[in-house]
C-alpha cells in the first residue's frame, strides 16, 4: 500500500485536525468519570463538523470508551461509514509486556474498549529503550496486522535513532506521534528526513502547547502555577525554550501574522506544523464536555501561510534556546518535560534487563549474561563489575541468541549496541554517564560517521575516551562492534 493509501485509509491525506483526548484523564483526575453518552454525542458533534479523526490512548482515562460508544451509537442509528470515525489509540506497555500473548491480551482490550475489530491505527510507546522488548512487541503486532485486527501500526514519542532500528527490520510503520510546535521544532531536523525517506509520517502533538500558543496569553504574566496537566507540561517546555519572554516575542510574530489573514493566534501556530512536509495531521486537545473549537479550527482548512509568513514565524524561532536531545526524549532523561515532571522514579522502578550475578569465590565481582549464543561458547560475560570498575566486553547488534538486528544500517546497529552497553552498566549500578573509554570496531570505514553520531548523542555529557578502527571483517553478519569501561 502507497503512502497516500496509507493516509487516505486513516482520514489523513489533507492533513486533518486530529482531536486528542488526552485531557479526559485529566478531568476524571479526581476519580469520577465523564458522562460516557453525553461525550459521545460530542465526538459525533465534532466528526459532524468535518473533525472526524480522534487520537487517545490506554491510559487516557475511559476515552477509549467514549469513542467506542460514539463509534456504537452512529452504527445503532445507520450513520456509521468508514469515514465517519477514525479513532487512532495507543497501547503504553511494561518492559515485561513483551510476550505474544501480553501484546494480544494488551491489543484485544483495546478492541473491546473500543468495539472494534480492525483498529484503525495502533502506536507503540516504550518506556526504556535499554530494554529491547519493544522488537518483539512490534514483531508480534505485525502479526495482530496479518490477522486483521490492526490496519496500520505506528509509534508515539519514539527518537529518530530507534525508529531507524525498527524500520531496519522491516516493520511496517505508518506514523510516529511526536511533539512538534513553534516552541519546540526538534521533529523538523533528522526525524523528518527519515521520515521522508521511509515514507513515515509524523502525527503532531503539542501544536498550542498546552493552549499556551493563544491570544489569551499575549502580554499575559507569567503564572505562579497552572491548573491542568496539559498545561503544566507546557510551562516546562517554555522554560525549557528560553523563558517567558522569549516565548511572549514567539506569541507576538504569530499574531502579526495572524492580523494579517484575520485568524486566531492558535489558527496560525497550527497551521505552521500543518505545512511541514513530514507532517500528515496536528492533534488538538479537547477538554471535551467543557468547551469545544470546531468553529476555530475550520479556519485551518483553508487557511495557507506564505513563505514570508514563515519565515517570519522562524525569525522569532532562532531566538529560542532548542529544546533539549531529540524526539521524546523528555520521558526518558533529564529534563523530564512532561506533565508529571520527574519520571526517573518510575524509569529506575523497571526492572533490570540482566539479571547480577556474584563470581564464586571472587569478592567484590559480580557479572551479567545477554543470553547471546556466543558467550558459552567462548566462555565470557556480557559484562563485569570488580569495584567501582565496570567493563562491558565487545558488543553486538544481537538480539536474543542470534538475531542480528540493521544487518545493512550501520546507525541502527549502533544504536541497538549502545542500549545493551547502557542495560549492562545498569544491571551492574553504573551508566553511561559514569563511562570512561569505548572503542569502536567497523568493518567499514566509510561508515563513521553514522556509527559515530550515534554514539555522540550517547555520550555528551560524559566524553569518554574513544577508539575508532576500522578491521578487516566482524564475526557474522555485523558490521560494528564496541566495548565501553565505567568508574562509579
Amino acid at each position: 500500500m502507497s503512502s497516500r493509501d496509507v493516509l487516505q485509509s486513516l482520514g489523513l491525506q489533507d492533513k486533518a485536525v486530529i482531536t486528542g483526548l488526552w485531557q479526559v484523564a485529566d478531568l476524571e483526575r479526581d476519580g469520577s468519570e465523564l458522562d460516557r453518552d453525553r461525550a459521545a454525542e460530542e465526538l459525533i458533534a465534532y466528526a459532524q463538523a468535518g473533525f472526524s479523526c480522534f487520537d487517545m490512548a490506554d491510559h487516557y482515562g475511559s476515552a477509549e470508551l467514549i469513542a467506542g460508544r460514539a463509534r456504537q451509537r452512529l452504527m445503532d442509528s445507520g450513520h456509521l461509514t468508514d469515514s465517519s470515525l477514525n479513532l487512532y489509540t495507543k497501547w503504553c506497555p511494561q518492559p515485561h509486556q513483551c510476550t505474544r500473548q501480553a501484546v494480544r491480551d494488551g491489543i484485544e482490550e483495546r478492541r473491546e474498549r473500543l468495539g472494534m475489530e480492525t483498529l484503525d491505527l495502533l502506536q507503540l510507546h516504550w518506556w526504556s529503550f535499554d530494554h529491547p522488548g519493544y522488537i518483539d512487541v512490534m514483531d508480534y503486532l505485525m502479526e495482530l496486522k496479518q490477522e486483521g485486527w490492526i490496519r496500520h501500526l505506528g509509534l508515539t514519542n519514539f527518537d529518530t535513532d530507534h525508529l531507524s532500528v525498527l524500520l531496519s527490520c522491516g516493520h511496517e510503520i505508518a506514523t510516529n506521534q511526536v511533539c512538534l510546535s513553534v516552541l519546540d521544532p526538534r521533529a523538523l531536523a533528522d526525524m523528518s528526513e527519515v521520515c521522508m525517506q521511509n515514507d513515515v509520517r509524523l502525527l503532531a502533538y503539542g501544536t498550542l502547547a498546552g493552549g499556551f500558543l493563544g491570544k489569551r496569553w499575549l502580554d499575559a504574566e507569567e503564572p505562579c502555577s497552572v491548573p491542568d496537566w496539559s498545561k503544566m507540561k507546557y510551562h516546562r517546555f517554555i522554560k525549557a525554550a528560553g523563558g517567558w519572554a522569549l516565548y511572549q516575542n514567539m506569541l507576538h510574530a504569530l499574531n502579526d501574522v495572524a492580523l494579517k489573514h484575520g485568524v486566531s493566534v492558535s489558527n496560525i501556530a497550527t497551521r505552521w506544523v500543518m505545512q511541514q512536509p513530514a507532517v500528515c495531521g496536528v492533534i488538538v486537545g479537547a477538554r471535551i464536555t467543557e468547551r469545544q473549537h470546531t468553529d476555530d479550527n475550520s479556519n485551518l482548512l483553508s487557511l495557507e501561510l506564505s513563505n514570508d509568513d514563515i519565515a517570519h514565524i522562524n525569525k522569532a524561532g532562532e531566538l529560542l534556546t532548542p529544546i533539549p536531545g531529540d524526539c521524546g526524549t523528555e520521558y526518558r532523561r533529564p529534563p523530564f518535560l512532561t506533565a508529571s515532571g520527574d519520571l526517573s522514579d518510575h524509569l529506575e522502578s523497571l526492572p533490570p534487563v540482566y539479571e547480577k550475578q556474584a563470581i564464586a569465590g571472587k569478592v567484590d565481582r559480580w557479572r551479567v549474561s545477554s543470553g547471546s549464543e556466543y558467550e558459552p561458547i567462548c566462555g565470557y560475560s556480557r559484562a563485569t563489575r570488580v569495584g567501582n570498575r565496570v567493563l562491558v566486553s565487545g558488543t553486538t547488534a544481537t538480539h536474543g541468541e542470534s538475531r542480528v538486528i540493521g544487518a545493512n544500517d550501520f546507525r541502527a546497529q549502533t544504536t541497538y549496541i549502545l542500549d545493551k552497553i547502557s542495560a549492562s552498566l545498569a544491571s551492574l549500578g553504573a551508566s553511561t554517564g559514569d563511562v570512561v573509554r569505548t572503542r569502536i570496531y567497523l568493518s567499514d570505514a566509510s561508515q563513521w560517521e553514522a556509527v559515530s553520531r550515534v554514539h555522540g548523542r550517547y555520550f555528551a555529557d560524559c566524553l569518554p575516551a574513544n577508539t575508532l578502527v576500522e578491521v578487516s571483517s566482524l564475526i557474522g553478519d555485523y558490521g560494528v562492534e564496541i566495548e565501553a569501561e565505567a568508574v562509579i
